[in-house]
């Protein structure tokens, strides 16, 4: 910058300053009135505070692989903390509709909002104001953070830890719905493999002692009584316990299956670890009025302060043209 433009600007800025304490008695109305009517607004907004809870997701890990299965591989440990994934699923649960009917069903958030149900849009509104006062956020520590704003403390915190104790219900509805089915269809396979063994121990059995009659009807003391019973009923006696063998490898499979289908329909294992539970906090979280009144008097007599400028400029360029 040369000379001359810091001339200019240091004369501008010297203007600036001599024309705002010319304008000083103004500014100053300006800004009191601000003042007043920002402290008066600031006293009629209803006083909010602030609970919150803290957790972490679990993994997604099969809690009954994991204790039932002695050859599972699985990368994540049933009992350990979960990552990115697991805390995104959380917030959806957070975030879902049954979660958000029950707290407003049970707290009766559309009288303590104060809305008219008689008013226009007032399920728009709640939910509205559902989602101003209550708030899920990813920490950087992939914890998920419940934030709840109320005018009653006491309900601020009852309605994060009710949030909360949620995320466990409505994960295991979603889980044991799909879980009940899987496992209806594998007892039935397993029902059946039972069922298929049994008789096939039982046709063994009669095969056996299809060969035991056929040898005392015979007297079965000569090989050769031996052989014409097993030429009658030994390939049907190797070809039923060839099959009894792969049955019964099948329904162990089954079994184990079986085992951690039951185990997955019927756990109410929880979805999360909570590190700090919400409790009704002692200080209120909004409005900051200090900062209200602050913010509204500056911008004030800034706004003032630009009004002036440009009346002033207005009626300079008038003079000028009136004197031309």
């Amino acid at each position: 910058m040369n000379n001359k433009d810091q001339k200019t600007t240091n004369f501008s800025s010297v203007d600036l300053l001599i024309y705002i304490w010319e304008k000083r008695l103004i500014l100053t109305i300006i800004g009191l009135l601000a003042a007043v009517s920002s402290i008066i607004i600031s006293l009629q907004i209803k006083e909010r505070y602030r609970s919150t809870v803290v957790m972490f997701p679990t993994t997604g890990a099969s809690i009954s692989k994991s204790l039932l299965s002695s050859n599972y591989m699985g990368r994540q440990d049933a009992y350990g903390f979960g990552e990115e994934e697991q805390a995104e699923q959380l917030l959806q649960v957070l975030n879902s509709e049954q979660i958000r009917i029950r707290i407003m069903e049970k707290y009766n958030l559309m009288e303590h909002y104060e809305i008219d149900p008689a008013s226009k849009y007032p399920y728009t509104r709640l939910a509205d104001k559902y989602k101003k006062n209550i708030n899920f956020r990813e920490t950087d520590l992939m914890s998920v953070e419940i934030s709840v704003l109320d005018t009653d403390p006491q309900i601020a915190a009852y309605i994060a830890n009710d949030i909360a104790a949620l995320v466990d219900t409505v994960f295991n509805e979603m889980k044991k719905e799909r879980a009940l089915a899987a496992f209806r269809l594998v007892e039935k396979e397993y029902r059946d493999a039972e069922l298929g063994v049994s008789q096939l121990k039982d046709s063994l059995q009669t095969v056996g002692g299809d060969i035991s009659y056929s040898l005392r009807r015979s007297g079965g003391s000569s090989m050769a009584d031996l052989t014409r019973a097993l030429a009658a009923y030994g390939g049907s006696f190797i070809t039923l316990t060839n099959h009894l063998d792969h049955e019964t490898e099948r329904l162990a499979d089954l079994r184990q299956r079986y085992q951690e289908a039951r185990v997955e329909s019927i756990q109410d294992l929880p979805h999360k670890f909570i590190i700090d539970r919400a409790y009704a906090s002692e200080k209120k979280a909004y409005p900051k009025r200090s900062v209200i009144v602050i913010v509204s008097t500056i911008s004030s007599v800034l706004f003032g302060l630009i009004v002036l400028i440009i009346i002033d400029s207005i009626r300079q360029r008038f003079s000028i043209k009136k004197e031309d």
